[in-house]
């Protein structure tokens, strides 16, 4: 019979529940940490892009602290810094059909991690999660500590007039 959960003898701890799912590593042992102790000769790794480490504390945290600030430059560099200045000065903004934010000569439609700049069409890699371009990184930030700036109107109409 199993002792009671928490006592010796449960077996180990279930993963943290990331809502992400686990990625099982086949190398051997020596090549990778700590050994799945359920599948002997199989390692379960979790890998956390550098976007994923900086977005939990901030959704942890709920506002820009400093080493919140300094993971997002470290990430991302001059794009981490802009996004943190578009955030600041208010210039993302939530219609009913877009997320916009506000460039300094135009303004650019965020959907997810899609971006219609020039730096996410030419200069970043699809595929890689921590690759994104400024617009996209201030649109996590102002998500995150409840800067948006809303609008109960489409983006559709109001680009007619810009």
């Amino acid at each position: 019979m199993r002792s009671p959960p928490g006592r010796a003898g449960d077996g180990p701890a279930p993963p943290p529940a990331t809502g992400r799912r686990p990625v099982i590593d086949y190398r051997p042992a020596a090549a990778v940490g700590a050994p799945n102790l359920f599948c002997p000769g199989i390692h379960n790794a979790y890998t956390v892009s550098a976007v994923e480490k900086w977005e939990t504390s901030l959704a942890e945290a709920g506002e820009l602290r400093p080493a919140i600030v300094e993971s997002i430059l470290d990430a991302h560099d001059e794009r981490g810094a802009r996004a943190i200045e578009a955030v600041a000065e208010e210039r993302v903004k939530q219609y009913r059909d877009f997320t916009v934010v506000v460039g300094h000569t135009e303004e650019y439609v965020v959907e997810g991690d899609s971006c219609d700049c020039a730096d996410a069409t030419y200069n970043l890699d699809d595929d890689d999660p921590d690759q994104l371009c400024w617009h996209a990184i201030a649109v996590r930030i102002a998500t995150h500590v409840d800067a948006v700036d809303h609008h109960d109107m489409w983006y559709s109409e109001v680009r007619e007039f810009l």
